[in-house]
Parts: C-alpha cells; sequence; structure tokens
C-alpha cells in the first residue's frame, strides 16, 4: 500500500499516514508559470495499491485538477488499484437539474475521475449520497457522525434539540436525534439563489433549550446564521452548530462573529483558510483515523459498514 496527497489537504495526509504508520509516499505537485498543474510521482508503484488523498475544496478546480493528474501518472506507473480518497467532494451541490439547460456537475466529476484510471472512491458525508449512483465503480460513503457524536454527547446537556436547518436535511439530523435521545426541529427556508437564502419559519418547539444545528457543510453561513436568528426569536436558550466540512467562503466569518451562534465545531476535511482560524467560536474535530481506519479496512479486503455505526 502506498499513500500519496496533493497540495489540498497535507496535514490530513500525514495524520492519516501516523495512524496506519506507513510513510506519505514521494510526489511532487507544482505548477507551471502558466498555472498548469506538474505532477512528478517519486518512487515505484507498480503493483501497489494506492490511495491518494485529496479533498476538492476551494481552490476547488486546482484540487480537481491536481488529483485528475496524480490518479493518471499512477495508472500509467503500473499502479494495481487506484482509490481516491475525497473527504470533501466538490461541485456536490449540482447534483441535479434545477432548471433547464444547467450542467449535472457532480456527475462530470465521476465521469472524469473514472476516465483518468480511478478505481474506487473513498469519500465523506455527501452533499446527496445519490452521488454515489454517478460512479460505476465501487464508492465508500463515510460518515463523520461517530466523531460528531462523541464530541455532543461530552459538551451539551440533556435539554438539547437537533434543528435541520433545510428540509434536505431532515434525515441526517433526526439520526443524530435518536442517538442522543433529543428533540427534533426543523427550519422551513425558502433560496432565492446560490449562496443566499431566507429561513422563513421553525416547525417544532425549542423554547428555553440548547439548540444544535446541523449541516453537511457551512459555505457563505448565510442559511446557518439566518436559521440561528429564527431559533432566538423563538426562545432558544443556546444555539451551535456542526458540520463535516467548513469551506467557510466569502462573508462567511463575518457573518458567524456577528451571529448569535456560541460555537461551529467543524471536521478537519477541509483546511481552515486564514480568517476561519482565528475564528474563536470554531472547533476542529479530526476524522483522519476514521478515513485511515478506512483505508485500512479496504486494503485488507475487510468490510468498511463496521465504521457506519
Amino acid at each position: 500500500m502506498k499513500i500519496f496527497s496533493g497540495n489540498a489537504n497535507r496535514r490530513m495526509a500525514e495524520e492519516i499516514c501516523s495512524y496506519l504508520n506507513v510513510p506519505l509516499a514521494a510526489a511532487e505537485v507544482k505548477k507551471f508559470s502558466d498555472g498548469e498543474t506538474s505532477v512528478d510521482i517519486g518512487e515505484n508503484v507498480r503493483g501497489q495499491d494506492v490511495f491518494v488523498i485529496q479533498p476538492t475544496c476551494p481552490p476547488v478546480n486546482d484540487h480537481l485538477m491536481e488529483l485528475i493528474i496524480i490518479v493518471d501518472a499512477l495508472r500509467r506507473a503500473s499502479a494495481r488499484r487506484i482509490t481516491a480518497v475525497m473527504p470533501y467532494y466538490g461541485y456536490g451541490r449540482q447534483d441535479r437539474k434545477v432548471r433547464p439547460r444547467v450542467p449535472i456537475t457532480a456527475k462530470v466529476v465521476a465521469e472524469m475521475l473514472m476516465a483518468v484510471g480511478t478505481r474506487r472512491v473513498l469519500c465523506m458525508d455527501l452533499h446527496a449520497g445519490q452521488i454515489q449512483g454517478f460512479f460505476n465503480i465501487p464508492v465508500d460513503h463515510l460518515y463523520a457522525a461517530p466523531v460528531l457524536l462523541k464530541y455532543m454527547r461530552k459538551t451539551f446537556a440533556e435539554d438539547v434539540i437537533m434543528v435541520s436547518p433545510d428540509a434536505g436535511g431532515v434525515e441526517r439530523t433526526r439520526a443524530f436525534a435518536k442517538r442522543l435521545n433529543a428533540g427534533l426541529a426543523i427550519i422551513d427556508k425558502r433560496r432565492e439563489r446560490a449562496n443566499e437564502c431566507q429561513a422563513m419559519h421553525v416547525i417544532g418547539d425549542v423554547a428555553g433549550k440548547t439548540v444544535v444545528l446541523l449541516d453537511d457543510m457551512v459555505d457563505t453561513a448565510g442559511t446557518l446564521c439566518g436559521a440561528a436568528a429564527k431559533l432566538k426569536e423563538r426562545g432558544a436558550k443556546e444555539v451551535h452548530a456542526c458540520c463535516s466540512h467548513p469551506v467557510l467562503s466569502g462573508p462567511a466569518i463575518e457573518r458567524l462573529d456577528k451571529s448569535c451562534i456560541k460555537s461551529l465545531v467543524v471536521t478537519n476535511s477541509i483546511p481552515l483558510n486564514e480568517k476561519a482560524g482565528k475564528c474563536k467560536k470554531i472547533k476542529v474535530l479530526s476524522v483522519s483515523e476514521l478515513l485511515g481506519e478506512a483505508i485500512h479496512r479496504i486494503n485488507s479486503e475487510d468490510s468498511v459498514s463496521y465504521l457506519f455505526v
């Protein structure tokens, strides 16, 4: 087994290698002066089971091209099997046609990965689980739930209620509420355009309770902060938030700082940008061991479903 990494989240790759007690394989991933990506694999991979750790986080296009080119280089070097480890799947929100004449870009990314020789994908908390069906190769879909639940059980009191910030996240939030033996509420919202939404109504009783908003990702934080304000209006005692993928682009940090959200718990699937790293409300939990165990089980042909509980 050999583990490679692009430039998207090298620290996570090093943590995974530390857990597995294997060295991070040598590869030089850089850019030419005109912006083209250059990859040079620094060791023999012939007949090896190879894993490439590369979340396609911002800058999404750069990191996606790095992943595509690394996989192509490994295939041409006769690697036996190449697994793309994508803790965060960029373009995952473009998973269906919401209007005429728009692309399904999540499918395009899947086709690109398969075309260059990817033979397996390991990802975490996809925006929509159905994205797995865009691939004609095995997809192992992990969840950050074990890590987030462990933190919640230690941190939040008994009067907690889980809240989904939109209808699409109800199933995920219900699963957390069941495991925490907590209540469930839903925010009914209407999205005016991409990255802009308006929270409309709270379905459920949140008065006097500690509220935990749960989502798969936080991008500009408009949904999260709007939902938090509505929950406070309805009498919530405290508002906290949890998510797997801290994209945190544009005005996200300014919105979080001004909001009534007391804490935002995220995973290290995406490295925090400079602004987010200075935000005192954000706490990062590591999913490196979870991903490392999945890689070990894939390599040894063991069951990965053990990690879903």
